[in-house]
């Protein structure tokens, strides 16, 4: 019961990664917006304005290839797959002798 009311164990990967993500936003709009005490100098700004479409692109990049990746090692279950194979000419054998046609 102690475990379940913890706000560790309440910590979803979606809250972990809204969270990354606010303070990542948080912390580029910081410098994106040039608060009065702070100067970047013109190249950093140049570099951080687009900071977030660079970030949207290596994001889907990484999903491409993680889903790429996971569909090339996929690996085949044949025991289970006889097994299935099995349950099925059992129950075609049961719907027959009840007198269904295939």
């Amino acid at each position: 019961l102690s475990r379940a009311l913890s706000p560790q164990a309440a910590m979803t990967k979606l809250g972990q990664w809204l969270c990354g993500l606010v303070l990542l936003g948080s912390a580029w709009a910081a410098l994106a917006l040039a608060p009065p005490g702070l100067r970047l100098p013109a190249p950093f700004r140049q570099a951080l304005l687009p900071l977030p479409v660079y970030l949207l692109v290596a994001f889907g990049c990484y999903s491409l290839a993680t889903v790429g990746f996971r569909l090339a090692t996929f690996n085949d279950c044949e025991d289970a797959a006889a097994e299935l194979r099995e349950h099925i000419s059992a129950a075609r054998a049961d719907l027959a002798r009840r007198g269904l046609r295939f």
